[in-house]
């Protein structure tokens, strides 16, 4: 028996009550679909729901007759998700730069600039693209702060 890992479902609706009933009706048929293949960790399990109301609504989702837990914001392959806004993904992403420029800092202040082209290129540049086709939208609308 495999494990799945790095399953995702999205459903575009008009009402989070249609969202539920499609989410819960494609959760059974995935089971279904993998019974004595897969096995799903109900536990490492999360559901989000992104809308642009304010107000903070519920959806339930079960897999395996056992409620999937709502959250705020998830890590998906390296993306953190939180309602489409990404600041927690670009706090993470310049976090991450900052820790790798200060490593290079404390390589010798006298590097070259040919070394220092070559840490940006093999250890920022990356960071700061990886997922931009998700997330670059989302950092150019004019509210974004």
């Amino acid at each position: 028996m495999a494990f799945a890992d790095g399953l995702i479902l999205m459903i575009r609706t008009d009402s989070i009550s249609e969202a539920e009933n499609i989410a819960n009706i494609d959760m059974g048929k995935i089971a279904m679909w993998a019974k004595n293949k897969t096995k799903f960790n109900e536990e490492k399990s999360k559901v989000m729901l992104m809308t642009r109301k304010r107000k903070e609504q519920k959806i339930l989702v079960y897999i395996n007759n056992k409620a999937i837990p709502q959250v705020q914001k998830l890590k998906y392959l390296g993306i953190i998700f939180d309602k489409l806004l990404f600041r927690e993904n670009l706090n993470y992403i310049v976090d991450k730069c900052k820790k790798r420029i200060f490593q290079a800092a404390k390589l010798n202040w006298g590097l070259s600039h040919k070394a220092l082209q070559t840490i940006y290129l093999g250890g920022i540049q990356p960071l700061l693209l990886y997922g931009a086709p998700v997330w670059i939208k989302a950092i150019r609308k004019e509210n974004y702060n």
